[in-house]
């Protein structure tokens, strides 16, 4: 259930808003709330960033490309050794219990991405025995 809340704005926030969500193609009060969740998130979180891109909006490892859900995947494929999958990364253990802290935070998100990902790598495995098929067929 959501609450209400009235604010003011500063300066040209306002305009500003309306310019990034008319890029973003949702109504100012939906990226508003967007934005507003993720910076307390990120206050939360703070090895945490949110980036948009071909995959969609997803919660990222400030200071490198990772995605939060990427680091799951691997801590799970290396029996949840965050010193092994640091090294295997090559990027500091304390980026990866972030991504860890994040995951228990927002189980949900991160799940449903790895579901999303896994259904993907399956759409495009038969994609590619299809044409395997027709070529040898």
């Amino acid at each position: 259930m959501s609450n209400p809340l009235s604010l003011r704005l500063q300066g040209d926030a306002l305009q500003r808003l309306w310019f990034q969500a008319k890029l973003a193609g949702m109504p100012p009060r939906t990226l508003a709330q967007r934005m507003l969740e993720e910076a307390l998130r990120m206050a939360e979180h703070p090895e945490i960033r949110f980036t948009t891109g071909p995959a969609g909006r997803r919660a990222t490892l400030r200071g490198c490309g990772l995605d939060v859900w990427e680091v799951v995947q691997v801590l799970r494929a290396n029996n949840n050794d965050a010193t092994e999958v640091a090294a295997y990364l090559e990027v500091p253990q304390h980026w990866i219990d972030a991504c860890v802290a994040y995951y228990g935070a927002h189980p949900e998100e991160i799940d449903e991405r790895l579901e999303l990902e896994r259904l993907e790598g399956e759409r495009g495995l038969a994609a590619y025995q299809a044409g395997l098929d027709r070529l040898t067929g």
